[in-house]
């Protein structure tokens, strides 16, 4: 039975057991199964999914609903954790929620289970505004909303700001089989609030592993919110991410992906502006061999004047690696005085290597400043050379003239633990001791 045939017939006992007494969540089930059903998976006759093929990952026969967790000891986990610092924690197991690992002990901010959020009268309210209101209606979304059962729900309320980033990290077991996980997150910031958040799904088996995620995220007036998606799963593992942000006047939103490993990763990424000076940023660093593949599907709809993007992607490839950019700049005709950049550079470290680019504008309105770019080559031979001649080795010299290639999208890391330990992953990928601090 091929994945989406065994989807449609096993939701009904499903839903059964999840939904229970919310009619609410029962229409919005029902509903996304439909739709996911007419729509099915994307394939190449998409646009969107002209250079990216899910049908290697389609073809497992997953396991669909784990009905308990695995057993976990922190000692397993500990080295994918910022354990630097103080943080909130979620973590989830094969998508059920591993309180023992977890540390949500807060004060002034929300954060909980979808679950819990998605029944109980004190998070109604929320969930009537914002849950399912911003992912657009298609195959993966639709899948991903039809068996919503688990993820984070983080509602940071009017004029606070976070005392600590909170860290969602999704761990795959998957010991007897291969499993697809759905986590679905919604994230709300009120007006004047701040927080940072990192994220991470993470496979701990050789087991083939599929794991498509929704994450809305609304930001209010004068909101801020910097988010971190770090990518260096096992060669088994394969990852859809879809990330829709909505933001309000004056708000601030920055996504930061780095996409270091995995089978295939497919970024959708989302941003909406729907008020005035607003700033919206955008930035990855992919370093892929093999026969890794890494796809960068961005959009900013701009759709009102004086806001600001900025997109910053540097991709590394190497061995017969696959990268995909597919930027898209919207500027409504009412957008006027819109400042929009944005920036893909790719090097190729083997003829095997691909890259395909395609940054997009579309503009409607006639007072912007609108720019887009994308450069594909090679390491500088001079450089290299120049260093070579100052007795660094040729292999210390790659990894240095590489590094400085993907640098400017680290300095704008907020967190120090972060930027140190994206720092660590990066000369491992680049198979280098750096030797100082950067």
């Amino acid at each position: 039975m091929e994945l989406k045939e065994k989807l449609v017939s096993s939701f009904l006992a499903f839903e059964e057991e999840y939904t229970g007494a919310n009619d609410d969540l029962h229409k919005i089930r029902n509903q996304a199964i439909k739709d996911f059903e007419t729509m099915g998976f994307p394939s190449r006759k998409e646009e969107d999914y002209k250079y990216t093929s899910l049908k290697s990952i389609l073809k497992e026969d997953y396991s669909l609903f784990p009905k308990k967790e695995n057993a976990i000891e922190y000692k397993d986990i500990k080295k994918y954790l910022i354990h630097e610092i103080d943080t909130y924690d979620l973590v989830f197991i094969d998508g059920i929620y591993s309180s023992h690992l977890s540390s949500t002990t807060h004060d002034k901010i929300d954060v909980c289970l979808m679950s819990s959020a998605l029944n109980k009268d004190l998070y109604k309210p929320v969930i009537d505004n914002y849950f399912n209101k911003l992912a657009p209606k298609n195959g993966l979304n639709s899948l991903n909303t039809a068996f919503t059962k688990e993820g984070a729900f983080i509602h940071i309320h009017k004029n606070i700001m976070a005392d600590k980033p909170i860290q969602i990290i999704n761990f795959s077991t998957g010991n007897e089989s291969s499993i697809l996980v759905q986590p679905r997150n919604l994230i709300v910031v009120d007006e004047n609030s701040h927080c940072q958040i990192i994220e991470r799904h993470q496979s701990l088996t050789e087991h083939p592993v599929l794991t498509n995620s929704v994450t809305e995220i609304f930001a209010d007036k004068r909101a801020i919110v910097d988010y971190y998606k770090i990518q260096n799963d096992k060669l088994s593992a394969s990852l859809i991410d879809n990330t829709y942000i909505e933001q309000q006047s004056e708000s601030f939103c920055s996504v930061h992906t780095f996409s270091l490993g995995g089978k295939l990763t497919r970024n959708n990424l989302n941003f909406y502006q729907r008020g005035e000076r607003i700033d919206s940023t955008m930035k990855g660093v992919t370093i892929i061999e093999g026969k890794q593949h890494v796809d960068h599907n961005t959009l900013v709809h701009h759709i009102e004047p004086n806001c600001e993007s900025h997109q910053d992607y540097k991709g590394i490839f190497d061995e017969k690696s696959v990268g995909v950019f597919n930027g898209k700049v919207v500027v409504e005709k009412e957008a006027q005085q819109t400042n929009a950049y944005q920036s893909n550079n790719n090097v190729l470290l083997d003829d095997k290597a691909t890259i395909n680019s395609k940054p997009q504008l579309e503009i409607f309105a006639d007072d912007v400043k609108c720019s887009h770019g994308c450069t594909i080559g090679q390491l500088d031979e001079e450089a290299l050379f120049y260093l070579q001649s100052r007795g660094i080795p040729k292999k210390e010299a790659s990894g240095l003239l590489m590094y400085a290639f993907a640098n400017n999208v680290l300095e704008s890391v907020k967190i120090p633990e972060i930027k140190k330990r994206i720092n660590k992953l990066i000369a491992h990928k680049l198979g280098v001791e750096l030797g100082f601090n950067l």
